[in-house]
């Protein structure tokens, strides 16, 4: 974990949960400084504002920020959220609990199998030439009682992960796709009803703790 401290901000990154989204490089280069010798992090390049703007974008989490200046922090979202991205990984928002943990409030997680980091992503799905559709079909989208709220992922052995809580799981480009209290989601990449499990880790013979 790498730590910046500015004068009113705080900047934390952990490079075992980026995705290389690119939200910081392109949106606060002044702050995020790419192929430059020694730190690269420059909290006090920009407005307290513009870096938790840029912060909150990062869908893996591996930005976080802690202000100084008496401001609120990061908080859950009022709606727990799954995007699912094109030939890459789930990206959630919620106050998110793995194996009972506080993990966060943002996070991507694998879905093609071949993280070095499970459950997180880690990239491999570029070079392991992993295609799903960002656009799955719509099933049940009834609206929740409650939208937000605790959010725990179970990584189950050599299997899904069991999502517990409520989500609402969401295309590429917006379209909800289902909304429910309690899904299994595909880690093994083999399942043909991405991004749900359909036992197929089972034929494949897939190995994750």
């Amino acid at each position: 974990m790498e730590e910046a401290r500015g004068s009113k901000v705080v900047i934390r990154f952990d490079a075992r949960k980026c995705i290389h989204s690119r939200h910081c490089v392109l949106e606060a280069p002044e702050v995020f400084q790419a192929n430059v010798q020694g730190p690269w992090i420059q909290p006090d390049q920009a407005s307290v504002e513009k870096v938790v703007r840029v912060a909150l974008a990062c869908p893996s989490g591996a930005i976080t920020y802690e202000r100084l200046d008496s401001q609120p922090q990061e908080a859950a979202p009022a709606v727990n959220a799954m995007r699912v991205r094109e030939n890459g990984p789930l990206a959630i928002q919620a106050d998110l609990r793995i194996g009972k943990h506080f993990l966060g409030y943002r996070a991507t997680l694998c879905r093609c199998g071949q993280s070095a980091n499970k459950p997180f992503c880690d990239g491999a799905h570029s070079g392991a030439g992993f295609t799903a559709s960002g656009e799955p079909a719509s099933g049940k989208t009834d609206m929740l009682p409650h939208r937000g709220g605790v959010l725990e992922v179970t990584p189950v052995p050599n299997g899904p992960l069991q999502v517990d809580g409520n989500l609402e799981i969401c295309s590429g480009t917006g379209r909800v796709v289902a909304r429910t209290t309690q899904t299994w989601l595909c880690r093994c990449g083999a399942s043909e009803n991405k991004p749900f499990c359909d036992g197929s880790h089972k034929k494949t013979g897939f190995r994750a703790d």
